[in-house]
């Protein structure tokens, strides 16, 4: 099931981040996965599904905003490098 939720911004601020309803929106989807994931709140995979990215794509995207993608375990490690 689709929910949707809206947003009421001015127009100055897309004038001023350059972009339209879309991209804005697009933008917002990404950080709040993003800090979804960072906070432990949803998985990679969840987030990934959710964006319609590839994993690696997300954690690409996580890592650069600083998620830390694994815990100093060798079980996190093993979990993560064998999904690649």
């Amino acid at each position: 099931m689709k929910q949707i939720v809206e947003i009421d911004l001015p127009t100055e601020l897309l004038i001023g981040l350059h972009t339209n309803a879309e991209g804005f929106s697009v933008f917002l989807k990404e950080q709040a996965a993003i800090s979804l994931f960072k906070d432990g709140k949803i998985s990679s995979g969840i987030a990934s599904n959710w964006l319609k990215i590839s994993r690696m794509s997300f954690l690409r995207l996580a890592s650069d905003a600083g998620a830390t993608l694994l815990q100093d375990s060798s079980d996190d490690y093993r979990r993560e490098t064998s999904l690649l």
